[in-house]
């Protein structure tokens, strides 16, 4: 039987082939974002617990004014993506050399044999093609299926960054494990999803 292919371009412009067994991206829209990175964290916990070998950063706010910390779901390893610029900073306090490492630790999975990458967020960064896209670059080149949270100033954004490769999903545990029950299946079934 021949395998099918789908060819699209990257935001990098590389064309990438999506054939049979292609994975797909979970994309949870993130209009609570708090509740929906604890979603991910507490999904990507669970399936460690089963002993899936699972990727990826999702994001949490700290006390400090403004902070954002990117957590390694699988070692806890934190990265503080923003910065403390003083009081009466109106510059941006994106951190980028802590942005650049948590998007390495993420493709060091995808390349190391993660069944699945869990990504904070598609936001602001993604959609200038800065950010994590390397990460979900990464994931998909391995064919590792990813869950990510989409911002929803940027949706149109993420359509042309993920094209076929996406699907929505309802931000709820009951969605996010039927989608991993189906992506495991087409997975096993050597099928597209």
């Amino acid at each position: 039987m021949p395998i099918h292919s789908e060819e699209f371009s990257v935001p990098s412009g590389a064309p990438l082939t999506a054939t049979v067994g292609w994975t797909r991206i979970a994309a949870l829209p993130a209009e609570d974002s708090a509740r929906v990175q604890s979603l991910m964290q507490a999904f990507a916990e669970e399936l460690i617990q089963s002993g899936v070998r699972v990727g990826g950063v999702t994001q949490m706010r700290v006390a400090e004014r403004s902070g954002i910390v990117l957590r390694d779901v699988a070692t806890g390893d934190s990265y503080a993506i923003s910065q403390d610029l003083g009081p009466g900073s109106v510059a941006c306090n994106l951190d980028t050399s802590e942005l650049a490492l948590a998007c390495a630790a993420i493709e060091r999975a995808a390349r190391s044999g993660a069944q699945l990458i869990v990504i904070s967020k598609f936001s602001k960064q993604e959609a200038g093609r800065g950010g994590l896209c390397d990460a979900f670059r990464a994931a998909m080149a391995a064919r590792v299926p990813v869950i990510a949270a989409v911002s929803p100033h940027y949706r149109e954004e993420w359509r042309a960054f993920a094209g076929p490769l996406a699907e929505d999903v309802a931000p709820e545990r009951e969605a996010l494990a039927d989608w991993w029950q189906k992506t495991k299946l087409a997975g096993s079934e050597g099928t597209s999803i």
